[in-house]
């Protein structure tokens, strides 16, 4: 009986990401690669960093989502002069009171959307970082817990790299996500600019998931079984960028300069179990793994000048290695 009342429960929650995903897609035309990659993220405690040419949906995507959670939202622009002190808040003199006192900055939300966070120099890179990671920001001499859930969604642009200051690699290696967002097919552009070119179009949506919701889902997700021959093989993927030769990956040890940390490995697992979770299943598949292994792994590997030259991606890399190795 309670087992029954479980599942119900599971299948409700599962209903309701199912509709989150329908009332995004009545604003954001596609990109439904993007909003299942943020789910994940959000339902896994992981950051995502979105990058794409401008004009992606990936501002709107955020801002819909964000919306139809019930979260709170702030979106900073990350440019050369932003501060530490613009993004996580800083000490005022009250005068009135004769004191100092707290002004708590954007930092301070459920959902951060660092829009172009490659903008903006090293100083303030290193704050996001430590609200990321410590989930807490430092100002003056108290630190303050941000408030949960607590995701950082960056988007970089990856064209106009004039003036940028690219972010350091342990740095990107603090997001779980990595998602290349590209251009809508020709059905979805012709929509898009139906929409947007009605200038009456209603781009409101509804509130459909709570904060205790989201608990919740984490929760299920947490159960969702993996099996030990499925955490073997992710680790035998983890271990095939670091010692590629020791796997007769001969071409792509040329081309790997370091392979990826063990953030992959706990990241592919996490990940995964959300996919399943989503597909409606409590158990893992290996098809989940490799459905998440490029966005977990190819901002973790470092290539070298020589695959650069040879027109070599990470993409290519994770490919060879989800094709040569085996399962269990």
């Amino acid at each position: 009986m309670e087992e029954t009342q479980i599942s119900e429960e599971r299948s409700l929650l599962q209903q309701k990401v199912k509709e989150v995903i329908a009332e995004v897609g009545k604003v954001v035309v596609g990109q439904e690669y993007m909003i299942n990659r943020l789910l994940v993220g959000l339902f896994t405690n992981g950051h995502v960093l979105l990058e794409g040419v401008p004009g992606l949906a990936k501002t709107l995507t955020v801002n819909t989502l964000a919306e139809v959670l019930h979260l709170d939202f702030q979106r900073v622009q990350f440019t050369p002069d932003l501060m530490p002190s613009d993004l996580i808040g800083t000490m005022i003199y009250n005068q009135k009171e004769g004191k100092f006192e707290v002004k708590k900055g954007p930092i301070f939300s459920n959902l951060i959307l660092a829009d172009e966070v490659n903008r903006s120099p090293a100083k303030v890179q290193s704050a996001l970082l430590e609200a990321m990671q410590e989930k807490q920001v430092t100002i003056g001499e108290t630190s303050f817990k941000l408030d949960r859930p607590f995701l950082v969604l960056a988007t970089q642009n990856p064209v106009d790299q004039e003036g940028t200051y690219p972010l350091p690699e342990a740095q990107v290696d603090r997001f779980m996500l990595k998602v290349t967002v590209d251009y809508p097919t020709k059905s979805q552009e012709l929509e898009v600019m139906r929409r947007m070119a009605n200038l009456s179009f209603d781009n409101t949506v509804r509130s459909l998931l709570s904060k205790e919701d989201i608990f919740k889902i984490r929760d299920e997700i947490n159960k969702v079984e993996i099996s030990e021959s499925l955490e073997h093989y992710i680790i035998e993927l983890v271990y095939a960028t670091r010692n590629p030769l020791d796997y007769n990956l001969n071409k792509e040890a040329e081309y790997i300069q370091y392979g990826v940390s063990p953030r992959a490995s706990i990241n592919l697992n996490l990940a995964a179990k959300a996919i399943a979770f989503m597909e409606g299943r409590d158990y893992v598949l290996p098809e989940d793994i490799k459905e998440i292994a490029y966005d977990v792994m190819n901002h973790r590997i470092l290539l070298n000048y020589e695959a650069e030259a040879d027109g070599i991606t990470t993409k290519d890399i994770i490919q060879t290695i989800l094709t040569k190795i085996p399962i269990g």
